[in-house]
């Protein structure tokens, strides 16, 4: 738990506060950005909650802090749990909130519909999010993006008895066995509406999912840039192979999608059009960049 002894001093005055274990995620700084903000390496609080919705907000950051570094000076009026997560995004897709430090604080997602429910990445194993999990149908496929955000997909896999998907290549200490793996790098299409796109550069075995052509859960290998309102990959954690990261974004391009899920930072939405757009510029560039570093 936050310790309010640990409070990180450019907390601005009032009951919300981050203390001096936070990782620097930036989960809270997208989950409530009325009230988060960054100050040097580390997330504070910027703004105190003065409406119902900014405390709401609020309080869904301080669940899904993945080191538990959000606290309060008093004892929390909590919403009702359909109120925090699952969190609808839009047609039947939510966020999972209960981010796992395991994960470094990555987000996991929920595809919610009538032929079977779909948990992207792995979030905390937390009672409630559970029953929530339960009341919307369970979960009968966890779509592991990568290695590195699987967190506690084996309690899942053991409590829901759902069937893992993830890249051969990606196998290993963390995650030993799925009961689907995926071979090689060309896209898989599960059914008419879920289609799997391997993307090699973050990890070796990186892939995106693509939902009815509008929704790109999209791991660690691209996200969203708030600031800059274009997609984005960052060659500093780009654990694999930086050309192949390029070569994977410019085969991305040929999809249709209005939404990119992260597994860090904030959701982007943008008409298919400007997605597409958005990834040949930034392709486009970074090729050119790659060119000029060798040369």
């Amino acid at each position: 738990m936050a310790k309010l002894a640990r409070r990180l001093p450019d907390n601005v005055e009032g009951e919300f506060y981050v203390d001096h274990s936070c990782i620097d995620c930036g989960a809270c700084r997208w989950i409530a950005p009325a009230t988060f903000g960054e100050r040097g390496d580390l997330s504070v609080v910027v703004h105190q909650p003065t409406t119902r919705e900014e405390r709401i907000r609020a309080i869904k950051a301080l669940i899904a802090c993945p080191t538990a570094s959000i606290g309060t000076t008093s004892k929390l009026d909590m919403p009702s749990d359909d109120a925090l997560y699952p969190d609808p995004v839009e047609d039947g897709v939510y966020h999972c909130g209960y981010h796992a430090r395991a994960s470094y604080g990555a987000a996991s997602w929920l595809i919610v519909r009538p032929e079977g429910n779909v948990m992207i990445d792995s979030p905390r194993f937390a009672t409630q999010l559970i029953k929530r999990i339960e009341a919307l149908g369970g979960i009968r496929t966890i779509f592991l993006s990568h290695r590195d955000d699987v967190a506690d997909h084996q309690k899942f896999r053991d409590h829901f008895g759902c069937e893992r998907i993830m890249h051969a290549d990606d196998l290993g200490w963390n995650v030993r066995k799925v009961e689907r793996p995926i071979e090689g790098t060309d896209p898989v299409q599960l059914d008419p509406e879920l289609a799997i796109i391997p993307m090699p550069g973050h990890t070796k075995g990186s892939m995106c999912l693509l939902y009815r052509d509008k929704f790109l859960f999209a791991g660690d290998h691209v996200s969203w840039e708030r600031d800059a309102d274009t997609i984005r990959a960052s060659r500093s954690v780009c654990w694999y192979d930086w050309n192949e990261l390029l070569r994977s974004m410019a085969r991305l391009a040929e999809y249709r999608f209005e939404w990119i899920l992260p597994g860090h930072g904030a959701p982007g939405h943008r008409p298919a059009a400007e997605m597409t757009r958005a990834i040949r510029e930034w392709t486009a560039a970074e090729g050119v960049k790659a060119v000029l570093t060798r040369n």
